[in-house]
Formats: structure tokens, sequence, C-alpha cells
């Protein structure tokens, strides 16, 4: 795993004065907890900003800072210590917990470049995760009058084998063309790795727009698992 930092954040340890190394919460040196304030998740365990990541190594890391940074450790030492153990400690799991998923890691690396993600994304509402891809208007329209038709047979304890056939293939339909996303995303991520700035906001850009339509065909996969869950 990679122990170079592009980003910014503590160079020296404040006890002793000696440089910190891969990571930016313990000292090498005298081992003192480090102020988490100002530190990405990236720095947490000392790596560049990139998408492709080792999640072996990141587990085992995260294993290794775990225990090096339990409360337990800094019982006897200094309150502010103390309090530094307990805010770095929160800051490796959620670390962690983002950094291990392709997609949060993702979403965590373009809003770390400045875009807005989602429902942040130029303004939006939630509401606008609801707006149906260009390509997908008439599939989507299709799948909404079954799913109404579905709940409204439901309602009435009414059953239509034929119509949860239709959605189960709509579903498998959808679940392929989030898995096609997903391939996209990682190939605009490997883009984003190896490229210079101009690629890399091209890709960010591209990779944006990929999680928009990953967000929603994802609730689209959820309605329908739901309707037949319940039927």
């Amino acid at each position: 795993m990679s122990t170079t930092s592009t980003t910014s954040g503590p160079a020296a340890c404040w006890a002793c004065g000696g440089a910190l190394g891969a990571t930016a919460l313990l000292c090498p040196h005298c081992g003192k907890v480090q102020p988490p304030s100002g530190i990405d998740y990236f720095q947490v365990f000392g790596l560049e900003r990139k998408l492709g990541l080792d999640t072996t190594s990141l587990e085992r890391e995260f294993h290794r800072l775990s225990r090096r940074l339990h409360p337990d450790r800094f019982a006897r030492a200094a309150a502010q210590e103390q309090e530094w153990s307990l805010a770095a400690t929160a800051l490796l799991n959620d670390a962690y917990r983002t950094l291990r998923d392709p997609i949060q890691r993702t979403e965590y690396l373009l809003k770390l470049s400045g875009l807005k993600i989602g429902e942040e994304n130029s303004g939006k509402s939630k509401s606008a995760d609801r707006q149906p891809p260009a390509d997908l208007l008439e599939e989507v329209f299709e799948l909404n009058m079954q799913l109404e038709e579905m709940r409204m047979n439901q309602k009435m304890g009414e059953d239509d084998p034929s119509l949860q056939a239709d959605l189960t293939a709509a579903r498998a339909k959808f679940e392929t063309l989030l898995a096609e996303v997903d391939n996209d995303l990682a190939a605009k991520g490997a883009e984003w790795d190896a490229g210079d700035a101009a690629t890399r906001e091209t890709a960010a850009n591209a990779m944006a727009t990929l999680l928009d339509r990953r967000r929603y065909l994802r609730n689209l996969v959820r309605d329908v698992n739901e309707v037949l869950t319940n039927s």
C-alpha cells in the first residue's frame, strides 16, 4: 500500500518535532497521538488520493491503527491526548468504512476534488434523484405503471403471475445496467489515477454523471424489490 500522500497535513509531531510517517495520526518516533483535525481519509492511511486501492492492505492497516489508537492506550495521558485519541479513532473508523467501498471511495474523492455529488450536485433537491436518464424514459414509465398496478393488486388481494414475471425481468435488466455503470466507473477511476490534471477533470465529471445514473438505477431496483417482496 502506498504511503505517499498528495494532500497537505501535519508535517511534524507536536511533541517531539519528528517527521510524521505513513499516517498523520501517530508519531513514528515518540508514539504520541496527533490532533486529527484537518486530516482527510486518505491521509489517515498515508495514501495518495487514488481510486485504485489494495483493500486487503487497507484492512490490515486499519486493524494496526485501531490497536495503536485505542483510547485505553491513552488512559494515563493528558486530557488533550485522550480527546485526540477518541477523535482519531472515530476518524479512522469513518475513513475505513468509506475507503473500503469503491462507490463511497469514488464519491468521497470527487467531493475532495470539489465536485458536488448526488442531491448536492448543482443545487439539486432529493427529488432530482427520481428524474430518469434520457435513454431510460420509456422503460421507466412502463415500470412505474407496472409497480402501481402491482401495488393495487396487493391491496386488493389479487395475484398476477404475468405482471410479477415482467417485474422480475425488469429488475434483472436494471441490475445488469447497474453492473455496467460499475464497470464504467472502474474504467474512469483508472483514467483518473493515471491521468494529468486535464484528464482527471474529464474523468471526474464523467464519474459524477455515472454516480447519478447509478443512484437512479439502484432506486429502481429497490422499488421493484419492495413490491416483489410483498407479493
